[in-house]
């Protein structure tokens, strides 16, 4: 008997209330088992095409190929958008354009997740928020040191300066976690336009309990209320 997909989610990206171009990109790719989030950075004809490449890039994978094979192939196809908006920084002259991403992939009671820049993953699992990436930026070492939390971290001076991109630097450096999924666990994958509006407790109020359906919506409108200063992301995924 088909038991159906082990997952359910539901996705939603905003271009704000300031920003004139959307450099967010998300990517949904259940036959995959694979979810994306990527913000791009270098204004208008820059930072939408370096995220859209990234979603793109990986979008092109054989959804067939086993877990193992998936998990290569996906850093690999970063490996590729990496090289692509290169070229294309190449191909305006010189200018810097780049992209983060923050990747999630299920399978088999297991998940793995990608990673460069500040997009992050988190999970609620009974009812305890956990942030299971760390953000490749400047305020981060700041937070690690012990300095300052991460929520003190969203209204820093150089909350937005990170150390790594997709597009950005010679060689991309990913990191990587990896850890089993149990039944109820949520991921939530987002851009920085929701966690600077949105502290730790906001986002697990949010999560608990709210339908799969509305998820992402009520994430998107916290930070639209919030000021929408920035484009919003997000991806919600449930183990079910």
């Amino acid at each position: 008997m088909n038991m159906g997909p082990p997952f359910r989610y539901s996705a939603a990206t905003h271009v704000g209330k300031v920003r004139k171009v959307n450099e967010d990109s998300v990517a949904s790719l259940p036959a995959h088992g694979i979810w994306v989030v990527s913000d791009g950075m270098g204004g208008y004809e820059g930072g939408d095409f370096a995220s859209q490449s990234v979603v793109d890039s990986v979008a092109m994978l054989d959804p067939d190929m086993p877990p193992g094979d998936m998990l290569r192939s996906l850093r690999n196809a970063l490996f590729a958008a990496h090289a692509t908006i290169q070229s294309e920084a190449d191909r305006l002259g010189g200018k810097t354009i780049g992209a983060t991403v923050v990747t999630l992939i299920v399978a088999q009671e297991h998940f793995a997740c990608l990673w460069a820049g500040d997009s992050r993953l988190y999970r609620l699992r009974d009812g305890e928020l956990e942030q299971l990436t760390t953000d490749h930026s400047i305020v981060a070492s700041l937070v690690l040191a012990g300095q300052m939390t991460w929520d003190e971290a969203e209204s820093h001076p150089q909350s937005n300066a990170i150390t790594r991109a997709v597009g950005i630097g010679d060689d991309l450096e990913l990191d990587k976690i990896r850890g089993e999924t149990n039944q109820g666990d949520r991921f939530l994958l987002c851009s920085d336009g929701l966690t600077k509006y949105a502290p730790s407790h906001v986002l697990r109020n949010a999560l608990t309990g709210t339908p799969i359906e509305i998820v992402a919506d009520k994430l998107m409108n916290i930070a639209l209320d919030g000021g929408g200063a920035d484009n919003i992301s997000v991806v919600v995924v449930d183990i079910v």
